[in-house]
Parts: C-alpha cells; sequence; structure tokens
C-alpha cells in the first residue's frame, strides 16, 4: 500500500528525507531559479504570441505540479522556446484572432496536451520517447531557433512587418522593410545582446539575461527611446494566475487535437531528455513513465491557470543542480519567489523596451542550435546528415507541428532501415587456437570448409529483414550440395515472413543437395517457436545448443571424397591432415 501510495505520490518519498539544510539548499537554489526564469517567462511569451504574464504564469503552476508529481530531483518545467514556437505556429494556423481568442485557443492545446501525455504516462509509453531519434531532436530544434530569430528580427529593427506567412515570405517581407529601421531601436537592441554576451563570457551563473535587459532599459531610457518610436512591454497586471476554464467545444478540440499531439510528444522529448541527462550527474534512477505523469497533470493544471504548454527547461534545470538543489522542492520554492516578484513588483517590465527583448530572445535562439553535435552528426554519416537537413527543412518550410511528425516519421525509417539490414558475416573456426573459437573470416583471414558454409546473422529476422537476409544467404551459399549452418545469437526474435524465408532456404538447399541447420538460438526465440509450432516446420531436429554440436552432427553427412583431398581441416572432425603416400595410396 505504502509503495503503491509512494508511486501516484513521489512527493511523499523525498518529502521524509527533508531537513534544515536540505530545505536552505532548495531555498537557495529557488532563488536563482526565480532570477533566471523572470527574463526567460517574458521572453518564451513573446515567441508564443501570448502576453508577458502568461509566461511568468507558466512558470510558476506547472513548474510546481510537475516537481511534485515528477521523477525527476532537478528537472524545472515551465515556458520553453520549442514549445513557445510551436504553440504559436498551432493557434496561428487558425487564422487572425482577437487576443481574447487567441489566449482561449492556447489554453485549450495546454489541457489537451496534459491529457495526452497523462494518458500516455498511465498507459507506461514512456519508452516510446527512445524512438525519436537524436539527430531529428537536434535538426528540429536548430529549425525552431532559426523561426524564433527569424520572427524577432522585425523587433530587433524596430519595423512593422505583417508575419504567419510562413519562414520564406515572412524572411523576404523583413529584407523589404529594412531601410525603414529606427536606428534607436536597432541600438537598444544590439545593447541588450552585447551586454547578455560579455556577462555570460564573464561569468556563466550570473543572470545575463537579466542584466541584458535591464543594460537594454537603461539605453532606451537614455535615448529617450519611447519619443523615437521604441515600443515598451509595458507593467504586468499584479495578480496571481487566475482560474480560467479552457475552452473544448468539439470544433475546437477537432481542429486542435492534432497541433496538441506534437506538442505533447515534443515536451516529452525535451523533459526526459533533460532528466536523463542531468540524471547522468546526479546519479538518479528516473521513472519515464511517472515523468510522462508529471508532465501530464502540471498541462492539466496550467491549461486551468491561464498557463500555455509547459516542459522541462535544460537552462533552468541545469543551473537548479549547479546551485545546489537538493529535491524537487527548489523548483517550487522558486515558483513561489517568481509568485512574489508578480504580486509585489507588477511593474517590472513597464520601462522594458521590446528591442531588448528581441536580443535576448536572440541569443536563446542562438544557443538552441547545437553546433558542436551538427558538426559530428555531418561527419560521422552522410545518411544522419541528409536527415538533419531534411528535419530542419521541413521545420522552416511546413507547419512545425506537421515538421514534428515528419522527424518522428524519419526516426522511423531510420530505426527500421537500420534493423532490416542484419549483418549476415561468414565465420569459421580458428585453426591456429586450440580451442578453435569461431571468428569473422575476414577479419582473421581465415580457411572455411569447401562443403560447409557457417553464417552469423546479427539481427533479427522479420518481414523488413527477410529478404536482405535472404539475398544475403543466397550470395553465401550458391555452390550445389553446401550446407548452411546459421549462428542464431544476434537473433532478438523471429516472425512468421522469417520462418517462410528460412523453410524456402531449406527447400532450396535440400534441392541442391545440400541442407540448413541453426545453431545458438536464444531460449525465449526458441520457446516462441515452439509455442507457435513454428520449431516443428522447420524441424526440431536442425536447431542445436552450439555451433559445435552442430557441426559434429552435419560432419558424417559431407562428402567424404572431398575430405580426403582437403588439405584445411576446419574442423576438429576432420582428423589430421593426409600426408602424400595417403592421397596417392587413395587414389591408386
Amino acid at each position: 500500500m505504502a509503495s503503491r501510495l509512494s508511486r501516484c505520490l513521489p512527493f511523499l518519498d523525498w518529502g521524509r528525507t527533508l531537513d534544515r539544510r536540505m530545505l536552505g539548499a532548495d531555498l537557495m537554489a529557488g532563488l536563482t531559479g526565480a532570477i533566471l526564469v523572470l527574463p526567460q517567462g517574458v521572453a518564451y511569451a513573446f515567441i508564443a504570441g501570448l502576453p508577458p504574464e502568461v509566461g511568468l504564469y507558466t512558470a510558476i503552476v506547472p513548474a510546481v505540479v510537475a516537481a511534485l508529481f515528477g521523477s525527476s530531483w532537478h528537472l524545472v518545467s515551465g515556458p520553453t522556446a520549442a514549445l513557445s514556437i510551436v504553440l504559436a505556429s498551432v493557434v496561428g494556423g487558425l487564422g487572425p484572432l482577437e487576443p481574447s481568442q487567441y489566449l482561449a485557443a492556447a489554453l485549450t492545446v495546454t489541457l489537451l496536451v496534459g491529457v495526452i501525455q497523462l494518458a500516455m504516462g498511465l498507459l507506461r509509453l514512456g519508452s516510446l520517447v527512445s524512438f525519436i531519434s537524436h539527430t531529428v531532436v537536434i535538426g528540429f530544434t536548430a529549425g525552431a531557433a532559426i523561426l524564433i530569430a527569424t520572427s524577432q528580427l522585425k523587433h530587433l529593427l524596430g519595423v512593422s512587418v505583417a508575419g504567419g506567412q510562413g519562414f520564406l515570405l515572412d524572411l523576404a517581407a523583413l529584407i523589404q522593410k529594412l531601410p525603414e529601421t529606427n536606428p534607436y531601436a536597432l541600438a537598444i537592441g544590439l545593447i541588450s545582446l552585447v551586454t547578455s554576451v560579455l556577462v555570460r563570457r564573464l561569468n556563466r551563473r550570473w543572470p545575463h539575461l537579466l542584466l541584458g535587459l535591464a543594460a537594454g532599459s537603461l539605453a532606451c531610457w537614455l535615448l529617450d527611446g519611447e519619443a523615437h518610436g521604441v515600443t515598451l512591454v509595458g507593467a504586468l497586471p499584479g495578480t496571481l494566475p487566475p482560474l480560467t476554464l479552457p475552452e473544448l467545444s468539439p470544433d475546437s478540440l477537432r481542429t486542435l487535437t492534432s497541433g496538441a499531439f506534437a506538442i505533447a510528444l515534443l515536451g516529452l522529448i525535451e523533459a526526459v531528455s533533460i532528466a536523463r541527462a542531468i540524471a547522468l550527474r546526479s546519479h538518479q534512477v528516473l521513472d519515464g513513465n511517472q515523468e510522462f505523469i508529471g508532465q501530464g497533470l502540471s498541462n492539466i493544471v496550467g491549461g486551468c491557470f491561464s498557463c500555455y504548454a509547459s516542459s522541462g527547461s535544460f537552462t533552468r534545470s541545469g543551473a537548479n543542480y549547479d546551485a545546489g538543489a537538493r529535491t524537487p522542492l527548489a523548483a517550487v520554492f522558486a515558483a513561489a519567489l517568481l509568485a512574489l516578484i508578480l504580486v509585489l513588483a507588477p511593474g517590472i517590465t513597464a520601462y522594458l523596451p521590446l528591442p531588448a527583448m528581441a536580443g535576448g530572445i536572440l541569443l536563446i535562439a542562438w544557443n538552441l542550435i547545437d553546433f558542436r553535435h551538427i558538426g559530428q552528426l555531418v561527419r560521422a554519416s552522410r545518411h544522419e546528415a541528409m536527415i538533419l537537413v531534411a528535419t530542419i527543412a521541413a521545420t522552416l518550410l511546413v507547419a512545425l507541428e506537421f515538421a514534428i511528425y515528419i522527424g518522428v516519421l524519419l526516426s522511423l525509417l531510420l530505426y527500421l532501415k537500420r534493423t532490416s539490414r542484419p549483418t549476415v558475416v561468414e565465420v569459421a573456426p580458428r585453426q591456429d587456437h586450440p580451442r578453435r573459437h569461431i571468428r569473422n573470416v575476414r577479419r582473421y583471414g581465415l580457411a572455411q570448409c569447401p562443403q560447409l558454409k557457417i553464417l552469423r546473422i546479427d539481427g533479427s529476422l522479420f518481414f523488413g529483414a527477410s529478404d536482405h537476409v535472404q539475398r544475403g544467404l543466397r550470395a553465401l551459399s550458391p555452390e550445389p550440395g553446401t550446407r548452411v549452418l546459421i549462428i542464431g545469437k544476434g537473433i532478438n526474435f523471429i516472425d512468421t515472413a522469417g520462418i517462410e524465408m528460412l523453410l524456402q532456404e531449406i527447400r532450396r538447399l535440400r534441392q541442391q543437395g545440400g541442407d540448413l541447420l541453426i545453431s545458438s538460438l536464444k531460449g525465449t526465440v526458441l520457446d516462441e517457436l515452439r509455442r507457435r509450432g513454428d520449431l516443428a516446420r522447420l524441424g526440431e531436429e536442425r536447431c542445436f545448443e552450439t555451433p559445435e554440436a552442430a557441426i559434429a552432427a552435419i560432419a558424417p553427412a559431407l562428402d567424404p571424397a572431398v575430405c580426403r583431398s582437403c588439405h584445411k581441416r576446419i574442423f576438429n572432425e576432420c582428423g589430421p591432415v593426409p600426408s602424400e603416400e595417403d592421397i596417392l595410396a587413395r587414389q591408386g
């Protein structure tokens, strides 16, 4: 009963271990997190096309729920750049909306995202995230970063450009507006950007975005930017997140569910990837399904409290761990401190200029692009590079939710491509070793028996791999009378298509005077074949526990005339190499 309760309410587990020292460490880490998320929350809401207070609400409510119900000790949830740009794409795809309608649609999407994530967690589908390849995630994030940067250039330049037409058209419209650049806006934005970069290089622990925005605000005041057409963000309402019920009409559910599923998937990928990365440093054992549940609950509750879709933040989670956080209570403290700032200092953004915000967001976008891993992928594999380029192109040229689906499809195709081409390797006993270990023929330069071909299959025999394996078997055993021994250590399962392929090869080899044997299949594979009746179809007499047992069984059936003239002596059963006198005597 206690263990079941701990699984449902994971905060009971770590809550029992709290002491004064841990509370102090978590409080200090929470203070760091609150300072860090203040400019990020405003910036990400700006990317999502929502009022700045909504970004701060999202850094409060979902962060608390995810901390209490997730499995990671250090993951901090809230608004993120990638989810913000995808949400803007999904809601923006509905057409022109009033601000209140836009917010209502965003809250509906958030609730749907939470329901989808919670359902995946309850169904224990946490392992599905592993099917999204790292290459696709890097490519999508890089493409999203380019879109984010492009969307902020109009604010940096102080020009008016109608957005939402697509990456290429938006970029073309922006280029046409370059002669109208507001030099005051550009100067303020660059001051904010340069200050953030310099502060980050001096000390990564300092709140570089906050200091950059402060520098931009100061520059705006000194230059009297408002009088020269520089737009200000304005003051926050100074209220806690209000209870708001999302609209759940059939029309909105039908139009938003597809986009919500894409956001849910991306949010889970972000959260689990970040949690795993930090768990490697903290040596924590994670529960992926519980993390799904925590993220789902955080978005369900957030959708009812004027928050938009949230996920784990790499920046804030890493800073949380580096600041000495001991439990998820650090994220709760950060949210509580942010709520106090929101209520007690709502005018903190009153004199914040949009160009300064754009400068900070450009830095965020730049940091989203993982140049190191992109370089490694391009150098390592042409196929990985093609997938990377295709994912980036899809992110830029099609609706973002569909870009995620394209990424998922590319991941699955990559997985199927790799699994559908199991390696079929020629192996043979090492004649120079007393125990005659079976090794790769090419790697060790081994001689092979002219009558018995030994092949090792490294991969499962399923419908997608059967043709590839069959071509390999036929290419390596074309001579009449050849016996083939398949070593199946690397075979994890054999489906019906794999069985039919093996039966075809058995018939082919027997018609040519040869045969096919199998050894070293895993016990689970044999049990499954026996249960389905496929082992009887293959013939239990063809299956052996070890290659040595199979060789000993097939050796008497080999052509003795070929054996007498063979000097290779591949197997122990071959006996000593015949002398020239013996050969002459047999010939006489």
